[in-house]
Formats: C-alpha cells, sequence, structure tokens
C-alpha cells in the first residue's frame, strides 16, 4: 500500500509541475509557446509521460483554468468579505475580476478564450466552475430583487467579460476603468426590480 501512495504522490505532483509549467510559460510567452515538446523539455521528463497526464494541450490549458477559477473564486470571496452593502460588494466584485484578467491573462485565457473540454451548466461542470459563477451569482442576487438572479449573473459577468476583452484589444480608454465599474453597478443596481 505505501508504494502506492507514493506512487500517487508523485503522479499528483508530477502533474502539479505540468500545469505549473504551462501556467508560467504561457503567462510570459503566451499559449503558442506552450508545447509538449517545450513542456517536456521544462520539466524533464518525456513527452509520453505528459501524455499519461494530459491527452493534449487543451486539456493542459484545462488544468490550467480549472486552477484559474479556483482562484477567482477566492479573489472574489475576499474582495466582497467586508462589504457593508450589496452595492459595494457589487462593485468590488467587479474590481476584482478585472484585477484578476489583467494580472493574469494567460489563465484568463484558459478559462474563457482558449477551446478546452470545460462546460458550465451542466451535469459534469467542475466544482472549480460551478464556484467560480457562485461567487458572482452571491453578489447579483443581493440586487436581483424579482429578476432571474442566474440570468442577471451572466448578463453581470458577460459585461465583464467584454470589458476584459475590449481593454486587452486596447479599444477603451485606459483612464476611465473606475467610471465604467461605477457605471456597470449603477446599471445593476438602480434598475427597477421586475
Amino acid at each position: 500500500m505505501a508504494i502506492d501512495d507514493r506512487r500517487e504522490r508523485e503522479r499528483a505532483a508530477r502533474r502539479r509541475l505540468i500545469v505549473a509549467t504551462a501556467r508560467k510559460i504561457a503567462e510570459a510567452e503566451g499559449w503558442d509557446a506552450v508545447t509538449t515538446r517545450r513542456l517536456s523539455t521544462e520539466i524533464e521528463y518525456s513527452q509520453p509521460v505528459l501524455y499519461k497526464h494530459f491527452s493534449g494541450m487543451d486539456h493542459v490549458a484545462a488544468a490550467v483554468a480549472l486552477d484559474g477559477f479556483g482562484e477567482l473564486a477566492d479573489v472574489t470571496r475576499r474582495a466582497r468579505s467586508d462589504a457593508t452593502t450589496a452595492r459595494e460588494s457589487l462593485a468590488r466584485t467587479a474590481r476584482a475580476y478585472l484585477d484578476f484578467a489583467r494580472d493574469n491573462p494567460a489563465v484568463y485565457d484558459a478559462m474563457f478564450v482558449r477551446a478546452t473540454p470545460l462546460k458550465f451548466a451542466t451535469d459534469d461542470t467542475p466544482t472549480q466552475l460551478e464556484e467560480a459563477f457562485a461567487g458572482l451569482r452571491d453578489v447579483v442576487g443581493d440586487i436581483a430583487g424579482d429578476r432571474d438572479a442566474d440570468t442577471l449573473t451572466e448578463v453581470f459577468w458577460a459585461s465583464l467579460h467584454g470589458l476584459v476583452t475590449l481593454s486587452r484589444a486596447g479599444r477603451l480608454r485606459p483612464d476611465h476603468d473606475a467610471e465604467r465599474v461605477r457605471l456597470l453597478v449603477d446599471e445593476f443596481t438602480d434598475q427597477p426590480n421586475g
């Protein structure tokens, strides 16, 4: 039994190393630089070892994305932890989401841009995705009133994603970030319920 436990720990450690290395390369050089050949060189394991853990680069990106969703859930939870009003909680969550995307562009791409096998709103949605959505839904639910909180959360999330995408592409004025968050929060909190 001890040998099996040791092998499982070693396997888990190799998997974490592959994911961490892929993330590091992607953040430094972009996802195009993350290949099985490059990963095997960086971690000093053969490509067949990589394939024992991941069937392809989409699955490596999915593992990075899962970590990212867990981190995003933590970031948004911390952001709203000491907010005193629903409006403040929504604003802090929006800012935390945008900051996370800005500070982790390759992880954000793995989460929302790259093709991965990860799916939301299905029977087999991973816990990390559910928790990230629930973090947004919690704050949106506080201001939803009679509106459908899940749909309102999807619109809030889509708005944040749009801000991330347009900002990263240089399509928005960089000195108006705070004003955009304020206006977004106004739209969600100042609308009549129903």
